[in-house]
């Protein structure tokens, strides 16, 4: 590997992934707007859903994971129910006068201020600025977010690049996050994370792939591409009807996110369910099913976060990471106790074979799991582990410290 592509593709960060990311309106961000959605998670579940057997017939849960999931998904509620927040200032927010939207960018900085002190911000927040199709508007919410935050600015914060139609419109965007950060006299830079949700996104115009070359024109930046599932399908000239998360177009696009960015670090994440889960049982029943199914679709994709849009799709959203876990742990854990055991040789369990490199994939099973909350430390534990191992991180470091022990 050269020296260019080695700096390319520096390897698999070791920064937590969110499960989801919330989208809510930059006018209504409160510093406690991820406990507020919380509790009317909970509502959501105690009105429609207020035992294990109901909620797992309305999203088709397996039953035998019923208990342990229903349990799971409370407790994550009550302790930590947004993990990943995105302060919208475009689709969320609409095309408002400048004197408007500047008071609200000033406002819901404000509570991001409000939310560090008192400690109620999701472990992830960031901003999604306009498009620059209209550079000027989205120039002006950036500036005037990050100059009210000023240098206290939430560890992780990033911002949101949407519909991107050209490379030049990413370069142009980090050299005017470069200059307010130079005027603020931030000494830490902001993180970008980009939408792929144009088909100039994935194409250049000259045939080449463009998602590698927005990677360099953010200038190790890049931290994150979540896909734009309505916007893409649309450009697409797929009609309304046809318009999902599940539509083979998307899949294609994930794809090529997936090759594009793989070992970069550059973490990704899918759509939203557009059904919202609002009305009478039924409709919240047919909502939350839905919102399952896509879902597990992601997750089956290797796509471990998505976008949530309403409180009551929390519920189902942690339902479908946890059930998806659950399910896969005993296999897992029988895999990686074995492959440990083995102290680097290679093995086989059952008919899967396994080496060093599923080794690591068994590893992030289970740190995936344990960060969200599918999984107790117990669990990970029964790997044959210890907790100074789980939190290394590395199965190379794992079985290069068992070897000389």
């Amino acid at each position: 590997m050269d020296a260019a592509v080695a700096t390319r593709y520096p390897g698999e960060t070791s920064r937590r992934q969110p499960v989801h990311t919330v989208y809510g309106g930059g006018h209504l961000f409160k510093h406690d707007t991820g406990a507020k959605l919380g509790k009317l998670a909970l509502k959501s579940l105690a009105d429609h859903a207020p035992d294990a057997a109901t909620f797992a017939r309305a999203i088709g849960l397996r039953e035998d994971l019923a208990a342990a999931t229903y349990a799971r998904v409370i407790a994550k509620l009550e302790r930590e129910p947004v993990e990943d927040f995105r302060i919208d200032f475009e689709d969320g927010y609409g095309t408002r006068p400048d004197a408007e939207e500047d008071h609200h960018v000033e406002l819901a900085a404000r509570e991001v201020t409000l939310g560090m002190a008192q400690k109620t911000l999701p472990p992830f927040i960031g901003i999604r600025i306009k498009s620059f199709s209209v550079p000027a508007r989205s120039v002006r919410t950036l500036d005037k977010f990050l100059t009210t935050l000023g240098k206290g600015i939430p560890e992780g914060f990033v911002v949101t690049f949407p519909k991107i139609q050209h490379i030049d419109q990413v370069r142009a965007f980090v050299s005017e996050l470069s200059a307010i950060e130079q005027r603020i006299g931030l000494t830490k830079r902001v993180g970008i994370e980009i939408m792929v949700e144009q088909p100039q996104t994935i194409l250049a115009p000259d045939g080449r792939v463009a998602l590698p070359l927005i990677h360099d024109a953010c200038d190790g930046r890049l931290v994150g591409a979540h896909f734009g599932t309505y916007d893409y399908t649309a450009s697409l000239g797929i009609t309304a009807a046809h318009q999902h998360m599940l539509h083979p177009a998307c899949d294609f696009a994930k794809h090529m996110m997936q090759v594009a960015f793989a070992g970069t670090g550059v973490m990704l994440s899918d759509g939203a369910t557009n059904v919202m889960p609002v009305g009478n049982r039924e409709s919240i029943f047919a909502a939350w099913k839905l919102h399952t199914a896509h879902v597990r679709h992601s997750l089956e994709g290797a796509f471990y976060q998505g976008w949530d849009l309403h409180p009551a799709q929390l519920p189902t959203r942690y339902a479908a990471v946890f059930a998806f876990f659950l399910e896969a742990k005993a296999a897992a854990t029988e895999r990686l106790a074995n492959f440990v055991a083995k102290a680097a040789q290679a093995t086989l369990v059952g008919d899967v074979f396994d080496d060093a490199a599923t080794g690591q994939g068994l590893l992030n099973f289970f740190l995936r799991g344990l960060s969200c909350g599918a999984l107790t430390e117990e669990e990970a534990l029964a790997t044959g582990l210890t907790l100074e191992e789980l939190r290394s991180k590395s199965f190379v470091r794992i079985l290069d410290n068992r070897k000389k022990a």
